[in-house]
């Protein structure tokens, strides 16, 4: 269960929300790199920086591999509504020294600020006695001068918020104060938000840019009432694509790459007069592919893949809805192998005209 610095310190909710606002978190938590729809490919190093003392700061999560060019969220949609990343997590931030000059400078411009005294000044009062006096609680030891004397031997962990959060309370859940964790060592197990491979693979997801999906039609936007009109997914959808997050600083090292393949396709005619091929709308992978190309001659052949709509579309069109379903699962640092995640979707749609006749020549 995670311990609230809220009941750590006995200050009130909005004196601790003072106090701990002063520390700025700067550390960045997105960065990604142009898409490749590849397998992995290269990392790029965006994380943190050092000193000359070489003293690591503000570590950073490296994503590579097919992910989305802004940094943002990728266009992979869930299948399971329930199943989000995480909306914040607790990560390396900063080490000894670094976490001692920014600390003690945000301090100090807190307590020096006109107006800032009675509970929100204690509060201050206490997280400076916390960092510089050795000033601890049950299961959360102070420090010692920042702890500067192990400085290099661990990093102070801290807060992050997912930016493609829109739940701005669950965004700002990780409040807890910077706790320091050995190089080496696991967090303490009460902050339970602290990353894992497992948060990695699920941002990873999050992260991830999916090729379009292009359903090739015949006919290809004009069709007739009554007639099958084939679908099909050009070979080169099936290649697997994956994404990789990864956190690198001295002394922590993780990272999970996320995998999606291509497992069925579903349409939506744009009407309810209308059929599908299968009944049900979904057309599975059989040998390596999804529906079958038409050809000449097959006019009158029921496709693995297809719609057959009954009435005209009057002069205007019907959207057509394909959503190819992807298989999604992931392996990462201390993973035996791989783990599933909830399937993903892409969904695109095109317009089709209808015409009223029997048959057409092809």
């Amino acid at each position: 269960m995670n311990r609230s610095p809220r009941t750590a310190l006995g200050t009130s909710t909005a004196a601790l929300a003072i106090a701990f606002g002063s520390l700025i978190l700067t550390a960045p938590n997105s960065a990604a790199e142009p898409v490749d729809y590849g397998k992995g490919g290269g990392k790029e190093d965006t994380g943190g920086g050092s000193d000359d003392t070489g003293i690591y700061a503000a570590a950073r999560i490296q994503y590579s591999g097919a992910v989305a060019k802004s940094g943002g969220s990728g266009n992979v949609a869930s299948s399971d509504v329930n199943w989000t990343p995480p909306p914040c997590w607790y990560a390396p931030y900063l080490g000894a020294k670094d976490f001692k000059k920014k600390m003690s400078k945000d301090i100090d411009t807190s307590k020096n600020t006109p107006g800032m005294g009675g509970t929100a000044g204690s509060a201050i009062g206490e997280m400076e006695r916390h960092y510089e006096d050795d000033y601890g609680w049950t299961d959360t030891p102070g420090y010692k001068d920042y702890n500067v004397e192990k400085d290099g031997e661990g990093m102070f962990w801290a807060g992050v918020e997912n930016p493609d959060e829109p739940d701005y309370l669950k965004r700002k859940s990780c409040t807890d104060l910077p706790f320091w964790v050995e190089n080496g060592d696991a967090p303490p197990p009460q902050y339970e938000e602290a990353i894992t491979p497992e948060m990695l693979a699920a941002l990873a997801y999050q992260h991830m840019e999916l090729p379009d999906t292009e359903v090739t039609l015949a006919p290809e936007a004009i069709t007739k009432v009554n007639l099958p009109t084939w679908a099909w997914l050009d070979d080169a959808a099936f290649d697997e694509v994956q994404a990789t997050a990864a956190i690198n600083v001295p002394g922590f090292n993780i990272e999970a790459t996320t995998t999606a393949t291509p497992k069925s396709l579903t349409l939506d005619p744009g009407t309810e007069d209308a059929t599908t091929i299968p009944a049900n709308g979904e057309c599975p992978i059989a040998d390596g592919r999804i529906g079958e190309p038409y050809a000449k001659g097959r006019s009158d052949e029921t496709p693995p893949c297809g719609i057959v709509y009954g009435r005209s579309s009057n002069g205007g069109t019907f959207p057509l809805k394909a959503s190819l379903t992807w298989e999604i699962s992931w392996t990462g640092t201390g993973q035996g192998g791989p783990v599933g995640l909830p399937d993903g979707t892409i969904e695109a749609v095109q317009d089709i005209t209808v015409q009223e006749a029997q048959a057409v020549n092809r």
